[in-house]
C-alpha cells in the first residue's frame, strides 16, 4: 500500500526525491513530512506569520519587552524541559506574543514556534492554566498535528511547493494568516490534552490539570464570549473530565504555585 500510494503522489507533488523515508505514520493521520521538512516548513511559516503581526504592529519584540519575555519564558521552559518533549533537541521551540487584548488564542506551526495572544494571557486566572494551555499548544507540534492539519486544510502539493520555493509568496501569507483559525481534530485534541498533563507532570512544578482549569472557565461563560481558542480547539467531549482523570492517573493534582510572576507577567502587557 506504501507504494502505491508514493506511485500516486510524486507525480501529483513534482517531487521525485521523496522517498519512503520522508513517510511517517503517526498515531493519527498519516503524515508526509518528515522530522526535517517539519522544521524548514515550520521556519517559512513563521517568519510570514512574524512579518504579517509586525505589518499589524502587534508582534511584540523581545528587545522591547524583555520582562514580558523573560516571564513566559520561564514558563515555556519548565514545560519543555520536563523530559516528556520527543522533539525537545530537534526543533528550535520558541513562543512570542501577540499584543491583541481582544483575542483569547494561541496557536503553533509545525517545528515548534508557538504564539500566544496577551488577550489569552490576561483571561487565564494563574500559572496552571497558563501552563496547561503552553502545555496543549507544544503537544499540537511535538505530536506533529500542526502540519497534519495543515495538510488536510491545504494540500499535500501546495505544502511541499512552499519547500521547493516553487510556490507564490501570496499563498505563504495565505498559510500565515490562517494559522491562528486552523481548525484540529477532535483526536488531535485529545492528544493534545493528554500530553499536556504529561509535559506538566514531568515539571514536578505544575499541577498537571491546569488545562482543565481554563476549560471549565471558558465553557461557563461560553457564548459571545467565549474564547477563541475553543473555536480553534473543539471539545472533543468529556475533555475537563479526561483531563482530570489523567491527572489523578499521574498523582500531580495537588501542587500549588505561586502566581507572583504570572500576575506581573499580565501587569506588564
Amino acid at each position: 500500500m506504501r507504494a502505491s500510494f508514493l506511485t500516486i503522489l510524486l507525480p501529483l507533488a513534482g517531487v521525485a526525491s521523496l522517498t519512503t523515508a520522508a513517510i511517517n505514520k503517526p498515531a493519527q493521520g498519516f503524515n508526509i513530512f518528515s522530522v526535517q521538512q517539519d522544521i524548514e516548513l515550520g521556519a517559512r511559516v513563521a517568519r510570514q506569520t512574524d512579518s504579517l503581526y509586525q505589518a499589524k504592529g502587534q508582534l511584540l519584540s523581545r528587545s522591547g519587552n524583555p520582562r514580558a519575555y523573560q516571564l513566559l519564558d520561564g514558563v515555556v521552559k519548565r514545560v519543555l524541559d520536563s523530559g516528556q518533549i520527543k522533539y525537545r533537541k530537534e526543533f528550535p521551540w520558541d513562543v512570542k506574543i501577540i499584543k491583541d487584548d481582544k483575542t483569547q488564542n494561541a496557536f503553533a506551526t509545525p517545528g515548534g514556534h508557538i504564539y500566544v495572544f496577551s488577550g489569552l494571557i490576561k483571561y487565564l486566572d494563574n500559572e496552571n492554566q497558563l501552563a496547561g494551555v503552553l502545555g496543549h499548544e507544544i503537544a499540537h507540534a511535538d505530536r506533529r498535528h500542526s502540519t497534519q492539519t495543515m495538510q488536510k486544510q491545504y494540500g499535500t502539493t501546495m505544502l511541499l511547493g512552499l519547500l521547493l520555493g516553487n510556490r507564490s509568496n501570496g499563498q505563504l501569507v495565505q498559510i500565515a494568516a490562517g494559522l491562528g483559525q486552523l481548525k484540529f481534530s477532535r483526536s488531535y485534541e485529545i492528544e493534545a490534552d493528554k500530553y499536556s498533563t504529561i509535559y506538566l507532570n514531568g515539571t514536578r512544578y505544575y499541577a498537571c490539570d491546569g488545562a482543565a482549569g481554563f476549560f471549565i472557565k471558558a465553557e461557563k461563560e461560553g457564548g459571545a464570549r467565549s474564547p477563541e481558542f475553543l473555536s480553534t480547539h473543539p471539545n472533543p467531549g468529556a475533555r475537563v473530565q479526561n483531563i482530570q482523570r489523567s491527572a489523578q492517573q499521574l498523582g500531580c493534582t495537588g501542587r500549588t504555585v505561586s502566581n507572583k510572576n504570572f500576575e506581573e507577567l499580565k501587569r506588564v502587557l
